[in-house]
């Protein structure tokens, strides 16, 4: 059993607050992560050299306050230090998981299961979210919490989308 200290906390993040940085900071290494993905699949072409996103990106990193008004933003700390964050919308009883990040250094431990368990929690019905198929072990997790494959609702290629329906 870990200990107290290792166990992740799940929150909402308080983005009018103290939390922007810690939000800005995982979205950024997830944002930066799967473009780097994207681009050794094939799919995007390489971040520039100064490791900046793309513009679409830019705003859930300067701003996450004001890209992320209205949506459920939940963060997951391991000993005070935030470890991974959860983006949720949720427009008339539809959920999605917009964006599900834990740290390399943290993976391994359920900070990823933690944060997926309590943005499901949040939502009455059911929830929606799509994946990039060479991410394996976040379609492995996705399957052990009830989410099914369904037919693309994104026309981007090699994108899993999958569903949850409501219990």
């Amino acid at each position: 059993m870990a200990p107290q200290s290792l166990r992740p906390v799940i929150r909402t993040a308080d983005l009018s607050g103290s939390d922007p940085a810690g939000v800005s900071a995982a979205v950024g290494e997830y944002l930066r992560q799967t473009d780097a993905e994207k681009h050794s699949e094939g799919l995007a072409p390489p971040l520039d050299h100064e490791g900046l996103l793309p513009e679409r990106y830019r705003a859930e990193v300067d701003d996450p306050a004001a890209a992320y008004a209205g949506l459920r933003v939940l963060l997951a700390e391991v000993a005070g230090v935030v470890a991974g964050v959860v983006v949720v919308s949720v427009h008339a009883g539809a959920a999605e998981i917009k964006r599900l990040w834990a740290a390399p250094d943290v993976r391994g431990r359920g900070i990823g299961s933690a944060l997926l368990d309590a943005a499901v929690a949040v939502v009455d019905g059911d929830v929606r979210l799509s994946v990039w198929d060479w991410r394996a072990g976040a379609i492995g997790l996705y399957e052990s919490r009830g989410f099914v494959r369904v037919p693309r609702w994104d026309g981007r290629e090699r994108l899993v989308c999958m569903i949850r329906p409501a219990r």
